[in-house]
This record gives C-alpha cells, structure tokens and sequence, in this order.
C-alpha cells in the first residue's frame, strides 16, 4: 500500500454561512500525481488551496479540522505560512510572472529565502528552467522582462520559480486551462516527469486531462468526497453511482 503524505481529518470549510466543505477525511499518496475531478462549484479548488492556507486570506472563511502534510498538522499553533508556501507551491490557473527578468522570476525563491551566492543561484535558475522543460528556449534571453514570453512560456516559467524552492507538494489548480494544446501538452509532461520526486495534487475539469496524467482520483460532488482511490480503479469500477452518472456525462 503507497504511504500517505497528506492526510485530511474532518476537514469544513464555510464561506460565511455557506458550507462548502463538509467533513472530508481521507489521504493523499506520497508522490504520484491525484487529481481532483467533479462538477463546478463542488468544492475542488477550496479542497486544494486548504493544502497551503491560501484559502484563509479569503475574507470570512473559516476553517475546521486538520491537514496533516508529512506528520505535522499545517493549521497547529507556530507553523510559519511563509515556509509552509515553500514546501507546498501552487500553479495557478493563470501565469503570474513577477515584473522582472526570467533569470530573476527562478531566482527570486531562494533569493528570499537566504541564497545569495551568485554561482549556486546560476545552476539553481539553469536545473529548475530544465526541469519545467523551458531552458532550450530561454538560456540566451534569461535577462529579457519574462512579459516578453508567451503564454505557455509564462506558465512554465512559474512551474521553474515554484520548483526553485524545492517543494515536497505541488498544487496544480486548472493549470493548464490557460493554454494552447501544445503548451498544455508540454507542462502535463513536465508534471509527469516531476512526480516520482514530488507529490503533485492538481485540480482539472477535463476528464481526458485527468486519465492522462493521475495515478490516484479523488472524486467531489457538493462539497462531500464521494470516493477517492486509484485511478484504474476510480475510472473502470466506480463504487458510488454519482461517481458513475458523473463519468459516463449523465451528471455536472
């Protein structure tokens, strides 16, 4: 059985009044990529930015329960969100390039968090811009505004600056929904080439998207987790039939 490296316990969300998540206990794999599929407004996005407590700058949100990410509950007294952030990196739905040269965007990461020496920063930019699969197309421009990329570019760009830090969980919410298929095709391989070293959570409305790149499914529907387990599983013998009007289109 695969090791667990996050684990949710009796996890609620409430925005205001409205209860958007309700009572979901359940554990993520070490490793691998999970994905979370169901209809819009069921609740994957709050389940995903729970993961890094980028959900509480939300105003009136409440959160209750525990997410426990390698043994250590996130929302227990003296956790430092700032170093959390660097463990558990997220890529957004939309490329977010900070308003400076590609070098600087891979850079700024371990700038801040106390790497200065200009030789190990070198290598730093040149690995993790490698590994997001954009170093052929930027090595002689790393000093241009990373503005002058493209789309698809920027949204690499942004997987090389959250890999800088080396984290332990990537969250992927709609990342590649931006995109053109080529550039979409290019991160998903990027994701897959990352996922035996790092455990990948993403978030995805496109079924075929989730088929291709999920080792582990956990299926959302109003706010409740219907089911979760392996993909082959999930997708060839669902238990729930909400899971299985859901899959066949019947449903959201």
């Amino acid at each position: 059985m695969q090791q667990s490296y996050i684990q949710l316990q009796d996890l609620n969300v409430w925005y205001g009044e409205a209860h958007s998540l309700k009572n979901i206990s359940m554990d993520i794999p070490a490793q691998g990529i999970t994905a979370i599929i169901g209809p819009s407004g069921c609740g994957k996005t709050t389940l995903l930015r729970c993961l890094n407590r980028l959900l509480e700058e939300t105003p009136r949100v409440r959160v209750r329960g525990k997410v426990l990410v390698d043994g250590v509950d996130i929302y227990g007294p003296g956790i430092d969100v700032t170093e959390l952030r660097a463990r558990v990196g997220l890529l957004a739905p939309k490329p977010f390039p900070l308003p400076m040269s590609i070098y600087e965007n891979v850079a700024y990461g371990p700038r801040i968090h106390g790497l200065r020496n200009g030789r190990n920063l070198d290598a730093i930019v040149e690995q993790n811009l490698q590994a997001a699969g954009l170093w052929e197309e930027v090595k002689d421009r790393l000093r241009t505004p990373a503005a002058s990329l493209s789309t698809g570019q920027q949204q690499r760009l942004c997987l090389a600056r959250a890999l800088a830090v080396e984290p332990e969980v990537l969250l992927c919410d709609e990342a590649t929904s931006a995109l053109d298929p080529i550039s979409a095709q290019s991160v998903e391989a990027q994701l897959q080439s990352l996922k035996q070293a790092t455990t990948i959570v993403v978030v995805t409305h496109m079924l075929r998207q989730a088929h291709r790149l999920a080792d582990t499914i956990i299926f959302m529907w109003m706010g409740e987790l219907v089911e979760a387990g392996p993909a082959a599983q999930l997708f060839n013998a669902p238990r729930d039939e909400r899971t299985r009007a859901y899959l066949a289109g019947d449903i959201g």
